[in-house]
């Protein structure tokens, strides 16, 4: 069962976050970062089989997300999820006495994940992303009009995403509906103005990154292509770097019938390298 806490935010928002301990020492730490509309208590089956590997495993619910304060699904600041995922990794850095975790980031939480080892790579011994939401690119209208709309109307719906595009599996579509702390309205302005502005910075940042990588994604994906990010996932400069898309996936990889073995190959890659 995780052990729930609060940590206190950028702008004093609480930030709901928990940790799954395995049974005994843990082999190594690992942070989790979500991705939109949704939340860290979906990643508990996540957390539970990588536990069973010796792994122990945190994760926040980003603010405006979860049981996080701030306005549903609003990412007033990247920089600001930024700091709540340092301030996390910090705790988990002086609790455990390690100097470095890995990060695993799923969908804007794989951008959030990209961007903070870009910014953290010495408080990092691995980042794994998820179908990462950290290519493509808007027609320049459509940017501006968004950058417009970010700045004067933040809170206002721009795009609606399908949930039958999580998963093939219908269980999980399911509860992902019925989930009530998952936010089901359109993107806010904001949140898809400060997506998109990372996605902007990445080809000209990835090539200074140098921890090691497992980068994901599925290539059925309709909700994040992963066509998109193929150049991302090429220009980043590590020499330790695993890229696995998988056939036929939709965008909750850790979610598809296929899971286990996703998990499986997620776990063996975070015990071929070891935590400092």
């Amino acid at each position: 069962m995780a052990t729930e806490f609060w940590l206190e935010g950028t702008r004093g928002r609480r930030i709901f976050t928990q940790s799954w301990l395995p049974d005994g020492s843990a082999r190594d730490q690992v942070v989790i970062a979500h991705g939109y509309a949704e939340h860290s208590g979906r990643y508990d089956a996540v957390a539970r089989f990588l536990t069973d590997r010796g792994f122990a495993v945190h994760a926040l619910d980003h603010h405006g997300h979860g049981k996080s304060e701030g306005a549903r699904a609003l990412i007033e600041r990247f920089a600001q999820a930024d700091a709540d995922i340092d301030t996390l990794v910090d705790k988990v850095r002086a609790e455990s006495g390690q100097t470095a975790v890995k990060l695993i980031g799923h969908s804007m939480g794989g951008s959030l994940a990209l961007n903070y080892a870009l910014g953290h790579q010495d408080k990092l011994s691995g980042l794994v992303l998820s179908g990462p939401a950290i290519g493509g690119r808007l027609p320049t209208m459509q940017r501006w009009l968004l950058a417009l709309v970010s700045a004067v109307a933040p809170r206002t719906g721009m795009i609606a995403l399908d949930a039958n595009a999580v998963s093939r599996d219908p269980a999980v579509v399911a509860d992902y509906v019925a989930d009530p702390l998952v936010y089901r309205g359109k993107v806010p302005a904001r949140t898809a103005h400060e997506m998109f502005r990372a996605i902007r910075s990445y080809p000209a940042r990835v090539g200074a990154l140098t921890v090691p990588c497992l980068l994901m994604h599925g290539d059925a994906d309709a909700l994040v292509s992963a066509v998109d990010a193929a150049p991302i996932f090429a220009a980043i400069a590590s020499t330790d770097k695993t890229i696995r898309i998988w056939p036929g996936l939709f965008h909750e990889i850790f979610n598809e019938p296929e899971r286990a073995e996703v998990l499986a190959l997620t776990a063996d890659w975070l015990e071929a390298h070891p935590g400092r």
